[in-house]
């Protein structure tokens, strides 16, 4: 970042911006955030590798080509760090009975934690697709199921990652109290 300098006018420096802190961030400080959008350390530690990134769309290309790259026993390190999604307040009882019932069969068949990326769908929706999801993959055979699932967590570590950037980036910009406040 070097401010650009007009003779005759005072050079001041563009403020850091969250890609700046997460790239000068000491790497035990950075991979904690990365842990919580993918539970694969192999997949943490090439993001933290190649920083410092130039933008964001960089870190985000980045951090989808690690998770192609996934070997199965990372793939089995991040599925077994996966929890069910969560669900919007107010689900009735005999929905969330129906979604432990299914989630137990997918356990079961699968031995993992089903991973589905709910970015971008009305919270309305959330249920219904997840259970279409969960009924629909418990066809699948176990090769075809992981290939699946690989994707979806990529989807939602990619999903959690921009989450977390902006998170920083508000919590950054955002209001502050008065001095002495």
């Amino acid at each position: 970042m070097t401010p650009t300098h007009t003779p005759g006018r005072l050079a001041i420096p563009p403020l850091p911006t969250v890609l700046d802190a997460f790239n000068l961030a000491p790497a035990d400080e950075a991979r904690p955030l990365l842990l919580d959008c993918l539970g694969s350390l192999r997949w943490a530690e090439r993001v933290l590798a190649h920083r410092p990134y130039p933008t964001v769309d960089a870190l985000l290309a980045a951090a989808d080509e690690a998770a192609y790259d996934l070997t199965a026993s990372d793939l089995s390190e991040a599925l077994a760090a996966e929890t069910l999604p969560t669900l919007p307040d107010g689900i009735y009882s005999a929905a969330h009975m129906a979604l432990d019932a299914a989630h137990a069969a997918y356990e079961s068949r699968f031995g993992h934690a089903f991973v589905i990326c709910l970015d971008g769908l009305p919270a309305d929706e959330a249920l219904d697709h997840v259970l279409a999801g969960i009924r629909s993959r418990l066809t699948n055979d176990p090769e075809d199921e992981r290939v699946v699932a690989a994707e979806e967590l990529r989807r939602t570590a990619r999903g959690r990652l921009v989450s977390s950037l902006r998170g920083a980036e508000s919590a950054a910009t955002g209001p502050h109290p008065a001095p002495g406040a």
